[in-house]
C-alpha cells in the first residue's frame, strides 16, 4: 500500500559512525523487508537545513521526524521502534515511566556523549 509523505517517519543518523551505521542498517533492512514507511537520511549526505539542525547537533544524537515534529534521543528511538513490528514491545517497555527517564539519562549523559567523542576523535 503506498504511503503519503505525512505517513513517513524520517530518521537522521550519522553514517560515518560505525556503531550508528550498523544499527541503522539493521533497522533499514527490516523496514525494507516489511515495506514500512521509514526513510533513513545520512546527515553527511543530507541537507540539514530541511531538518532545522546544524551539523554538530545532528551528530550528537539520533533525530526522527514524525508527523512534522522533530524529536531526538530516546523520544526519537521510541517513535522509530513504535513504527517497527519487531520493536514495538521495546518502545512500550522503554517508554514506561521511570524506565523512560533512566534510558534518557543513560543515552543523554553516557552513550550519546561517548559516541560523539569517538566521532570527534575519528575526524582528527
Amino acid at each position: 500500500m503506498p504511503t503519503s509523505q505525512d505517513d513517513t517517519t524520517d530518521i537522521l543518523y550519522n553514517g560515518d559512525c560505525p556503531v550508528c551505521s550498523i544499527e541503522i542498517r539493521h533497522y533499514a533492512n527490516l523496514a525494507e523487508r516489511r515495506n514500512l514507511p521509514l526513510k533513513f537520511d545520512d546527515l553527511n549526505s543530507d541537507d540539514l537545513a530541511q531538518w532545522g539542525i546544524d551539523a554538530d547537533s545532528a551528530v550528537r544524537r539520533l533525530h526522527v521526524r514524525h508527523q512534522g515534529k522533530v524529536l531526538s534521543g530516546i523520544p526519537a528511538f521510541l517513535v522509530l521502534w513504535a513504527q517497527m513490528p519487531r520493536y514495538r514491545w521495546v518502545a512500550r517497555i522503554v517508554g514506561l515511566p521511570g524506565l523512560r527517564q533512566l534510558a534518557s539519562g543513560l543515552y543523554d549523559y553516557l552513550l550519546a556523549p561517548m559516541l560523539y567523542r569517538w566521532h570527534r576523535l575519528r575526524q582528527k
